[in-house]
């Protein structure tokens, strides 16, 4: 569930194709195993707080899988994962034929096409 804090105009929530927007003061109950995005056209901070709660038909092994995501998503956002800007290349280099994610697969598969 999601309790709008300060939501400024404009701002909405889309889950499973459905846009809806938050009120103040106001619980939206929503499945976010659904795909779903967020927008905040404003020049203004939008404020939701988030419960998390499971449904009630997971297994033990799907809460135990989701609690490391949620928890590992967690630890991003509070900065005790940090985020590793990439390595800029040296020099510009053309991939070369059977590299990348082809060469990959090609070496799992044992190189077939």
């Amino acid at each position: 569930s999601h309790l709008g804090l300060k939501v400024p105009e404009g701002c909405w929530i889309k889950v499973g194709g459905e846009e809806r927007t938050w009120s103040e003061g106001k619980l939206t109950t929503l499945d976010t195993s659904f795909e779903h995005s967020t927008g905040n056209p404003s020049s203004e901070d939008r404020h939701v707080l988030i419960i998390d709660f499971w449904h009630p038909e997971l297994s033990e092994a799907e809460r135990a899988g989701l609690e490391f995501i949620y928890d590992l998503r967690n630890s991003f956002e509070s900065g005790v994962v940090p985020f590793r800007q990439p390595k800029a290349k040296s020099a510009p280099e053309e991939e070369e034929e059977g590299q990348g994610l082809a060469g990959l697969w090609k070496a799992l598969t044992g190189g077939g096409d």
